[in-house]
């Protein structure tokens, strides 16, 4: 597989602040985002692969593209005294080889499309080994750092995850401009905070075609989806209707989550019945050792019931894992459709070092978009029965007076004034002391011929609001005086 390492700018986004918000000075150059991407792909065969350290190189200029080689050569120094602190071991996985070839031909053909998403703070690299595997078996991958809205370091906030969320839309957009990336089979992986960042992201953008979350917080933060006040609102179990493989750390006792206060009353993953769910629990692995590149410079000391080779051996299932869900949802492929129903232990995972929860999705899930699908297909003189349908299953959406006035007159300009009745007369339904409503609602009769029903719902319009005018001079139009005789 090949590596490609782009320098660009999202120049729609300011990503500086006019002064630094380390240092207090004023900042200069270039304020727009600076995205730094490295993309995975198939490649031909041939050419010397980087090492562990090359990725790790790429850290430095995540934030400021405009550093010299010799700035980047410290920089990288610096946070690898830190991390390493001389310890030979570490030194030794710095120069061990990967797998990805920098700048390598790309093999010819149209490849399905993964977003990574890193977690909180982490670097685009931060998996390389799950995304190289990835792309060793046909898939185009593309990473950001996880970056604050104003700065490196991600917040732990709304803003925060809205930015992730931000920047997996914008590498969507990105692949869509690559000539061998199928955006249209597409899918957004994240670890962390970036398994609460893909879950957004999907929330906004329905091309989002599945999620993979390595532990992922929205877990772990179930204030920002649960439907409360401090959540995002349009992350709602109806605009998730995506398949979703969600693998977990070891799960802690309830002595634990009583110790760290941790409530168990929500879970977004239980709510997310529109599509397939797939729960999986690794349980060698702590939540850290969803990371490659933490694995690659982990002291020994920090394995304790579980070996190294044993964590390693189940961060090698879990990228499997990935890569069958993806087979399955993104490729259609029959045998990991199979591979995702099967036991893990029928599969050739060791025994107890996993178990999986499978639960098939259904139903129609309650969205604004289903609703007008479903006023299509049994007709919009349902409008009110569809709806209480939907109100029953917890839509997600509001129709207010002016959306309501507006789709109807929508229909009217496109030729549907059977349909653009049916809406207004929903609108009145709902509304039913909205002058504006009825008023709207006889000029669709009046255009359909219905010139009795017209006149006794603009007489409506008059008895809710008597200074309307528009009433006043439609009905006379109409031959009918203001009031019924």
């Amino acid at each position: 597989m090949g590596l490609q390492v782009k320098q660009q700018y999202d120049r729609s986004r300011v990503y500086r602040t006019r002064v630094s918000l380390v240092t207090g000075k004023p900042s200069s150059g270039e304020r727009a985002r600076p995205m730094q991407v490295l993309v995975w792909y198939p490649a031909a065969r041939g050419g010397k692969p980087v090492t562990f350290r090359d990725y790790y190189v790429t850290a430095a200029t995540e934030a400021d593209l405009t550093l010299d080689a010799a700035a980047v050569r410290r920089k990288t120094d610096t946070r690898l005294a830190e991390q390493t602190q001389g310890w030979p071991v570490g030194a030794h996985a710095l120069a061990a080889p990967m797998r990805a070839v920098r700048d390598a031909p790309a093999q010819a053909g149209k490849f399905p499309v993964v977003i990574y998403a890193p977690s909180f703070s982490a670097t685009a690299a931060e998996n390389a080994d799950l995304c190289e595997y990835l792309a060793s078996h046909g898939y185009i991958v593309l990473s950001s750092a996880s970056q604050g809205a104003r700065q490196r370091s991600m917040t732990a906030d709304i803003e925060g995850v809205e930015t992730q969320a931000a920047d997996i839309a914008w590498l969507v957009s990105q692949a869509g401009t690559m000539p061998n990336a199928d955006a249209g089979r597409l899918a957004v992986a994240g670890f962390s905070w970036g398994g609460l960042a893909n879950v957004v992201a999907a929330a906004k953008d329905d091309r989002i075609k599945a999620l993979v979350s390595l532990d992922g917080s929205v877990r772990y933060f179930p204030q920002l989806v649960d439907g409360g006040k401090a959540a995002i609102p349009y992350v709602t179990p109806a605009r998730l209707a995506v398949p979703m493989l969600y693998v977990a750390q070891r799960p802690a006792s309830i002595e634990e989550l009583s110790r760290k206060e941790k409530s168990t009353d929500f879970s977004l993953l239980n709510r997310m019945t529109y599509g397939d769910m797939y729960v999986m629990t690794m349980h060698p692995m702590a939540h850290q050792n969803f990371a490659a590149d933490g694995l690659h410079l982990a002291r020994d000391a920090q394995f304790d019931e579980y070996s190294r080779d044993e964590v390693t051996q189940a961060y090698g299932w879990t990228a499997r894992y990935v890569r069958q869900f993806l087979d399955a949802y993104l490729k259609d492929d029959a045998a990991a459709r199979a591979f995702m129903a099967s036991k893990p232990a029928a599969n050739g995972v060791p025994k107890h070092m996993a178990s999986l929860e499978a639960r098939r999705g259904g139903g129609v899930p309650p969205t604004l978009e289903n609703f007008v699908g479903q006023l299509a297909a049994r007709g919009f003189d349902k409008a009110a029965a569809i709806h209480e349908e939907f109100k029953a299953q917890g839509a997600g959406f509001k129709l207010e007076p002016h959306d309501i006035n507006g789709w109807g007159y929508e229909l009217l300009r496109d030729g549907m004034t059977e349909e653009s009745v049916a809406i207004f007369r929903f609108g009145t339904q709902l509304y039913p002391k909205d002058a504006n409503l009825y008023d709207s609602l006889g000029e669709a009769q009046a255009r359909a011929g219905q010139r009795e029903a017209a006149i006794d719902n603009y007489r409506r319009s008059l008895a809710l609001d008597p200074k309307n005018a528009n009433a006043v001079e439609r009905l006379k139009a109409l031959g009918a005086p203001p009031a019924a005789p």
